[in-house]
């Protein structure tokens, strides 16, 4: 199993890379995430990820593991069993005190998908907070939804590679004015590598793999898959409910 921390990386390395979140030192976390090396600076950049370290924490605390236990990292991007030990009134709570004055008029519907269960995923931060829900509400939807559709983690199948390049077939996220959903498979070209340094080891045709960011993060079981197509599906009913909510607005 590959060690928390450097899955971590791995995940948060292209959004970063973007200067979306996190640390300045993109250079460094793409070192972490090709290397596999661990130490004391990448808990550092890691915990300066300010969207997704407190969920890691929550979820952590709950599990009574570190924060980037290789099982509570997964959680957070993928899913898995730890997220049923996390107390509802600790994520509300958490919840609360991160974003209730920053999301005004909003705060409602988002407290509102909290409490009908959802879990916290980074599907839930992309789709129940994210500031582009709120903007995908005034008929502008081009950019935010290529934002949520890159932002949210993906899953694919391999196709084929072409040097730093590869092919994947995978669900495209869709808006219909009203609800999102996602699309028939369509291929689509993402990045494994960096001149030949990947993230994830070196991918081929027939192999799962998770995206985010235009970017192959790493190879992933066909259980995974449908663990992250659950929890995707989940919180996209919860976006829907947030997006016809009445008094839904933007998350500054």
């Amino acid at each position: 199993m590959t060690p928390g921390a450097t899955r971590f990386v791995r995940y948060a390395y292209p959004p970063n890379a973007l200067g979306y979140c996190g640390p300045d030192d993109h250079l460094a976390l793409f070192e972490y995430g090709t290397t596999g090396v661990i130490d004391g600076g990448l808990r550092a950049l890691a915990a300066d990820f300010e969207g997704a370290w407190p969920y890691l924490e929550l979820v952590a605390e709950a599990a009574n593991r570190d924060p980037l236990d290789s099982e509570v990292v997964e959680a957070y991007w993928i899913g898995n069993r730890l997220l049923d030990r996390v107390d509802l009134s600790a994520f509300g709570n958490s919840m609360e005190s991160r974003f209730r004055a920053r999301s005004g008029s909003s705060w409602d519907a988002v407290s509102d998908a909290v409490v009908s269960g959802v879990k916290p995923t980074h599907a839930f931060h992309v789709f129940c907070v994210y500031p582009w829900v709120g903007l995908m509400r005034t008929g502008s939807i081009g950019s935010p939804l290529r934002i949520l559709d890159q932002c949210r983690i993906r899953w694919g199948r391999m196709v084929a590679v072409d040097g730093d390049t590869a092919i994947v077939e995978s669900h495209p996220l869709e808006f219909d004015g009203t609800r999102l959903s996602l699309g028939s498979l369509r291929p689509e070209s993402v990045t494994w590598a960096n001149e030949g340094q990947g993230l994830a080891k070196t991918p081929a045709p027939g192999d799962w793999v998770a995206m985010h960011w235009g970017w192959i993060c790493e190879r992933i079981h066909p259980f995974a898959v449908r663990t992250l197509a659950r929890e995707t599906a989940a919180t996209l009913a919860l976006a829907n409910r947030v997006l016809a909510h009445p008094r839904t607005g933007v998350l500054a």
